[in-house]
């Protein structure tokens, strides 16, 4: 329906919203002063609404010729109503929700925030209620702008906002938790700050291979006083069991003992015996 007291200013049959800034301003990607926002995905099936657009936008062309434009209407007036079967201003076509609609874009400024109400106008509390992808009526407002040299016609929040029923959300929906952290149930993460030991004995990337100290061979023992080395690598020969041990090696002669001595009469070796008997 169309505000009797103001022509440009039309409350839409029910539309599908989507870009949903009705809670919070937000600042524009080409920056500015935060703004509410909101954009309304009209069917192309309600003719009522998209005649009662259409006329507005005519009345505030009038307006803008008369108040901004100093008495000269441009030969092409930008509006704020655009084909969603169409493509975007930058070439691109408009999302798969915006097909078989027209789309508009509607703001207010941070000093006028939307009142949203329910289907029952009691006041919409919840801010878990209020996003892209639900239904609602709007009140819409269109006005002349001259800024920065250019001049058109856009459309602005006019205050109030009727959600009508809840729809399938618009945008990425988060993920499931159990699809992020279901195998890792019950298990505890190592320390922070600290990896945990990789079961393998292949050195990491960028690691020197790990080389075992060689092992010590054992000292072979030294031999007595006297007696030959034994030979590197034997350990030296042990009795058997019951076996009466080994008599030491004897040195050979002469090493260690008295020079053998001889009787010069009888020239006889002497073995202990009396001198000359």
């Amino acid at each position: 329906m169309t505000n009797q007291g103001n022509p440009t200013r039309v409350v839409t049959g029910e539309v599908r919203l989507s870009y949903v800034n009705l809670l919070k301003p937000r600042e524009s990607q080409f920056g500015g002063e935060p703004k509410y926002s909101v954009t309304l995905l009209v069917p192309k099936s309600d003719f009522g609404t998209k005649q009662r657009i259409d006329a507005a936008i005519e009345v505030a062309k009038e307006q803008g010729r008369s108040n901004k434009w100093n008495g000269v209407m441009p030969p092409v007036v930008p509006t704020p109503v655009h084909d969603g079967d169409g493509v975007k201003s930058d070439g691109t076509p408009f999302g798969d929700e915006c097909k078989g609609h027209w789309v508009i874009t509607a703001s207010s400024s941070i000093d006028q925030p939307p009142k949203i109400v329910d289907i029952n106008l009691n006041p919409v509390l919840d801010p878990t209620e209020v996003y892209s992808g639900m239904y609602a009526r709007v009140a819409i407002n269109f006005a002349a702008y001259f800024s920065n040299g250019k001049k058109g016609v856009g459309c602005y929040l006019s205050t109030n906002v009727q959600k009508t029923r809840d729809g399938d959300p618009l945008g990425a929906a988060a993920p499931d938790a159990s699809a992020d952290f279901g195998p890792l149930a019950g298990t505890v993460p190592p320390q922070y700050g600290h990896q945990p030991m990789i079961p393998t004995q292949q050195p990491m990337y960028g690691q020197p291979q790990y080389n075992p100290a060689p092992q010590q061979q054992p000292m072979a023992p030294q031999p007595g006083y006297g007696q030959p080395p034994a030979q590197y690598g034997q350990a030296p020969q042990q009795p058997m069991y019951g076996q009466p041990p080994m008599a030491p090696q004897q040195p050979p002669q002469g090493y260690g003992q008295a020079p053998q001595q001889f009787d010069p009469i009888t020239g006889a070796p002497i073995n202990g015996g009396v001198y000359g008997i």
